[in-house]
């Protein structure tokens, strides 16, 4: 019995030390302190854990076996760096100017290798094809005609083969993203849905960690082509089977691609799917049924409190009082906001005089950009100067901007608008 105890001790013990940990270096002057650790599940990042600078550095534990694509974010200056996990120990030191990261230095092997095969591999299919273009117009006897051979041979060789049982993440991601992603011309490379159905169907827990799940399914879409839909989508689902965490989390992403590509009817008939499950449903299906849940019509529009709010002294959405309330995510940087947004401004006074009032999300990054676009906005505004890592992108099932909602006196949703004519129309006031 006592044996028995000392064993389970020592197991316990054992699983709270670090199955790895991420070191990430700064300059002195990097002015951030607090920084987020993430891992990836399919399309979603998901927080590990959060640790402040000590002595210019993060060193984060990661407590579970993991492989895939992983980031440290830091909030103070919306800065994020991005790498990979072979379940080892990882450290980076970043290279910062005027508090923004100018360069990143990879120090583990996994994390070298992968850079380098990354930056191999952006060569040969942005630089290579504008080479040979530009080879056309210089000689081979000349010393730049020699040069661009010589470049062009060296980025028309064949990369390193990785070895699969030394760095598998790396060999998985490289040897299916060169399969089914790549933009070759070949016709002899070009991959069929049920290729596509048995890469889902077939491959390990890699595949949700390693960023490739989206894409992939936006291409076995398009290698179905727009006129059946519904037809490629049971197929797939069929052989994954939605019981499973596999087809759960396919089913999950294809429902926000849908919402991404405003292909409602889909949207909903999958979300209904969804929702009628009766098996045990996986963390990431039941985020997106959540998010979803959270702005249907007639739902409460889950409150945000506000940040640095301006023309307010409301300390949250819920404490705005108005009779109807038009919430609007948006950003400086989006062409369609600064098509739509100019023309809510124009009937501002008409819809403030009918006690309704705006409140602008927004989803910019730079300050002084933000600051300078809402000078011409007198409606409510705020932001996390977070981009899509704002809090609210996930709670309020933002996928584009600009996005609309309309809001009763109880903050019920009673109208999703698809454009500013919508809002305006619906007041009256267009």
């Amino acid at each position: 019995m006592k044996k028995i105890y000392i064993v389970s001790a020592v197991l316990a013990a054992f699983s709270l030390q670090a199955q790895f940990t991420v070191t990430i270096q700064a300059p002195a002057d990097f002015k951030d302190q607090d920084a987020i650790l993430y891992t990836l599940n399919g399309s979603k990042d998901v927080i590990v854990t959060k640790e402040q600078n000590k002595n210019n550095t993060w060193t984060f534990k990661n407590p579970n076996h993991y492989m895939g694509m992983m980031k440290v974010y830091f909030p103070g200056s919306n800065n994020t760096v991005s790498f990979v996990s072979e379940n080892k120990n990882v450290n980076i030191k970043l290279d910062v100017r005027n508090n923004k990261i100018k360069d990143v230095a990879y120090l583990d092997e996994v994390n070298d290798l992968m850079s380098k095969q990354q930056e191999g591999s952006q060569k040969k299919e942005l630089i290579l094809p504008a080479l040979a273009q530009i080879k056309e117009y210089y000689k081979d006897n000349t010393d730049f005609g020699k040069a661009l051979k010589i470049e062009i041979e060296r980025l028309s060789g064949n990369a390193a083969v990785i070895d699969p049982v030394k760095h598998p993440f790396i060999s998985f991601y490289n040897t299916n993203y060169s399969k089914f992603l790549s933009n070759s011309s070949d016709p002899s490379k070009k991959v069929s849905q049920e290729d596509i159905i048995n890469f889902l169907d077939k491959s390990n827990d890699m595949l949700e960690s390693s960023s490739l799940l989206r894409p992939v399914l936006v291409a076995y879409l398009n290698a179905g082509g727009n006129t059946n839909v519904p037809g490629s989508v049971d197929k797939l689902l069929d052989r994954l089977k939605v019981e499973t965490p596999r087809g759960q989390a396919v089913l999950s992403e294809l429902i926000d691609i849908f919402d991404a590509y405003e292909m409602d009817e889909f949207k909903n008939k999958y979300l209904t799917l969804a929702k009628n499950l009766k098996c045990t449903i996986t963390d990431r299906l039941a985020s997106t049924l959540k998010s979803n849940a959270n702005v249907e019509i007639g739902a409460v529009f889950p409150n945000y409190k506000f940040q640095s709010p301006v023309n307010t002294t409301a300390k949250s959405l819920q404490d705005v009082k108005a009779d109807k309330k038009v919430v609007v995510f948006w950003s400086s940087t989006c062409s369609h906001c600064e098509t739509e947004l100019p023309k809510l401004l124009e009937k501002y006074n008409e819809l403030k005089a009918k006690n309704i009032q705006i409140v602008g999300l927004s989803l910019d990054t730079d300050k002084n950009s933000y600051t300078n676009r809402i000078a011409a906005f007198p409606w409510i505004n705020d932001s996390e100067l977070r981009g899509w890592n704002s809090s609210y992108t996930e709670t309020y099932n933002v996928h584009a901007t600009p996005t609309y909602f309309i809001l009763d006196a109880n903050n019920k949703i009673i109208s999703k608008p698809d454009h500013v004519g919508d809002v305006l129309e619906y007041f009256k006031v267009k």
